[in-house]
């Protein structure tokens, strides 16, 4: 009876530790030039921003924040007194208000009789309910590095980063994210590839 008991405890604490972890899956697809076996790690870099980007200063400043510790771990040293590289993030997110695979007539507090557009073609929607479903937000999430030499302005690694889900955590998501993005830094595998990372819930 005490040997079921310890079963049942293990059986529990391993089930509460799955519990608190989630996967965060990105679609990467990398690319390095052939002057990559000339970067040697440790790399010291300052950030870059487009011009769109010095116009939203706080959020590039918030990405910026985030990344650093992230990309320090791949190997990269930010310095902005003495550079060798620029590392220049863009980020491109939407909330829908509903997943793509949502069935279309049980969203909205009200429903439609006729077919009504959609970003996934037509939805067809039902007579009205007496009850309104609350929206199940759904997010799509885009990140792109790019690494640029400042000596001739070659860009050495470039790796794009895609994953779509419905937890709205920003902070979360986008550093599992850049890991992901990052991941074989600066001689990633060339190509499309899924990379799973795992997160606290």
């Amino acid at each position: 009876m005490k040997a079921t008991n310890v079963i049942l405890v293990l059986l529990t604490l391993a089930l509460g530790g799955c519990s608190g972890m989630r996967i965060v899956d990105s679609d990467v697809t990398s690319f390095s030039a052939s002057t990559t076996q000339a970067v040697t790690l440790p790399v010291r870099y300052r950030f870059e921003r487009l011009p769109s980007q010095q116009a939203r200063a706080t959020q590039s400043s918030a990405l910026e924040a985030l990344a650093q510790p992230l990309l320090e771990q791949a190997g990269l040293r930010r310095d902005d007194a003495a550079p060798d590289y620029t590392v220049q993030l863009d980020l491109r997110q939407f909330r829908d208000a509903q997943s793509p695979w949502d069935d279309a007539r049980f969203i909205g507090a009200y429903q439609l009789y006729f077919p009504q557009p959609g970003r996934y073609g037509l939805l067809m929607r039902s007579p009205p309910l007496a009850f309104g479903v609350p929206e199940s937000p759904y997010y799509r999430r885009e990140l792109a590095v790019v690494v640029r030499r400042l000596a001739d302005m070659q860009v050495v690694f470039e790796s794009r980063a895609k994953h779509d889900g419905p937890w709205p955590d920003d902070a979360a998501i986008l550093s599992a994210m850049l890991q992901a993005a990052m991941q074989g830094f600066p001689a990633a595998p060339a190509g499309a590839r899924r990379v799973l990372i795992e997160i606290a819930r």
